[in-house]
């Protein structure tokens, strides 16, 4: 594990980069609302990929979150600081996947949408997308659409059980794949039991299961 600080100057401070693993695809971690770069390891996520991550399947970026601010700030700071860092670690440019739970979820999905040039894939667990990326997906059209449908994939996973519906994350997952089957952009809907809330438990389950397919 390394930790590293990189300035943002759309925010006008540092934001931390965890970074775990020596090789492998790069994955991008994006935390829970208000969460930070040390989240993932301590909610036990990290130990339910620890054998890609030592087995170098996969080497993974955590970055805080700064949901408190205007949007555009954080995607700055993701497209123009951790971006390149995670470049110039791995020696050069490789297609990074995004993952992340509820808030992370939705970040997952923005930069997929956003930026598939550098983001072609994400593993979105209990995201909640009405707002942004909803209106990204019902936007596209045209020659843009045809490249976003050839170079993406979006895995949307979310359990049935408590609190995936009072966070809205159940019905918002499945009316964003909805909209992704509309417009024939590659995706995969993957709803869980009822037994399986909007927690820590759920995700680290279903990363362990899903991340070896992207590595």
């Amino acid at each position: 594990m390394s930790h590293h600080q990189l300035y943002a100057p759309a925010i006008g401070g540092n934001g931390n980069v965890v970074v775990h693993g020596h090789y492998g695809r790069p994955v991008l971690v994006f935390p829970s609302e208000g969460g930070s770069a040390r989240d993932f390891e301590s909610n036990g996520m990290l130990a339910a990929v620890g054998d890609l991550v030592e087995g170098g399947r996969v080497k993974i970026y955590c970055v805080d979150a700064f949901d408190s601010g205007e949007r555009w700030r954080y995607e700055s700071w993701i497209l123009d600081q951790v971006v390149p860092f995670i470049h110039h670690d791995l020696g050069e440019p490789q297609d990074i996947v995004a993952t992340g739970c509820s808030m992370g979820a939705f970040h997952s999905a923005n930069f997929v949408l956003r930026r598939a040039d550098l983001i072609p894939a994400a593993i979105c667990l209990s995201g909640n997308y009405d707002f942004g990326v909803a209106g990204e997906v019902s936007g596209l059209s045209g020659d843009h659409l045809e490249w976003i449908c050839s170079r993406v994939s979006l895995l949307l996973v979310c359990g049935q059980g408590m609190w995936e519906d009072t966070t809205g994350a159940l019905e918002s997952t499945k009316r964003l794949a909805w909209l992704l089957g509309e417009k024939g952009i590659s995706h995969e809907l993957d709803l869980w039991g009822h037994d399986v809330p909007h927690d820590w438990p759920s995700w680290r389950a279903q990363i362990a299961h899903h991340l070896p397919r992207f590595c």
